[in-house]
């Protein structure tokens, strides 16, 4: 098993930390070839290595970012996928199952159970868990030129971008296309969910499935800025589909157009500029990951 770990995202990845990982796997009855990365191009190049040199298992130990760029090289190449859920929210990790702390998840990866899931996809750029267009690609650009050039923390950066773009408040005009039906819409923002995401109570973002074989498609219409800020209150009640400002549906693919030449996509919190038309697809069970075996009845 190869495991290939984020050890740019904080202080403390040095040799000592490389041993303690080790020994932990090693604990767990894992024989493991550890590789701490600096960066999302050596990550996957390690990646690449190591189903070069055959592993049949790659593990990604970093936040949804690094778990993305992982998956992508591990993708179609006939390894199974694992997870050490080591960033800030780790949502594909949660709506797995799979525990939180490291000596939990590497219990998960010995003795746990490999299952498929979905994947989604826009312009061959994969998502495991969303994808949007929007406001949220321009906050996520905006936050990290804050913690680039001011030497913001992550969420000090976040709230400053977020009423900065509120206060740009930028709509998109685009078109929908799904098969014969078009949709016409001008929107602040655009969430496109691989399956569905609960929006009940205090589970929002969370999905009970990532095997369903569609995508979850949620748009604002024309909100206000306080529309915005009703959507955000709808979302905490679980109300969002009893809004006449929030409209979602589901797909297996569709086609976003728009007359900008270039646009901001965000796939799983990494944004990247992409030449419409958007092509989104679902790829069912693309992607075999080990998650923690389910106790029987």
């Amino acid at each position: 098993m190869a495991v290939v770990v984020n050890a740019g995202a904080g202080a403390g990845y040095g040799e000592a930390w490389h041993a303690s990982l080790a020994a932990l796997f090693a604990a767990h009855g894992l024989d493991v070839d550890i590789t701490l990365a600096t960066d999302t191009n050596r990550l996957m190049e390690a990646a690449r290595a190591a189903l070069a040199a055959g592993a049949p298992a790659v593990v990604a130990g970093g936040g949804d970012g690094t778990v993305n760029a992982v998956a992508s090289v591990v993708l179609d190449s006939g390894a199974v996928f694992g997870v050490l859920p080591m960033g800030t929210l780790n949502h594909f990790a949660r709506d797995l199952g799979i525990p939180p702390q490291l000596d939990g998840a590497i219990a998960a990866l010995a003795a746990g159970q490999v299952v498929r899931v979905d994947v989604g996809e826009v312009n061959d750029r994969i998502f495991l868990n969303n994808s949007s267009l929007g406001l949220y690609p321009d906050v996520v650009r905006d936050r990290q030129r804050q913690q680039r050039r001011l030497g913001r923390g992550k969420w000090t950066a976040f709230g400053w971008a977020s009423l900065a773009a509120l206060r740009r408040f930028p709509f998109l005009s685009l078109r929908i296309t799904l098969g014969e039906t078009g949709l016409a819409r001008r929107t602040p923002f655009v969430f496109i969910g691989n399956n569905e995401y609960t929006m009940q109570g205090f589970n929002i973002g969370e999905r009970s499935r990532i095997d369903g074989g569609a995508l979850s498609v949620y748009v604002a219409q024309r909100p206000t800025r306080f529309g915005l800020l009703k959507l955000a209150v709808r979302a905490l009640f679980g109300q969002l589909r009893q809004s006449r400002e929030f409209h979602s549906f589901k797909a297996a693919e569709m086609v976003i157009e728009t007359r900008h030449h270039r646009l901001r996509v965000a796939t799983d919190g990494e944004v990247t500029v992409m030449a419409p038309p958007l092509r989104y697809r679902i790829r069912p069970a693309a992607l075999p990951v080990i998650v923690p075996r389910r106790q029987e009845d």
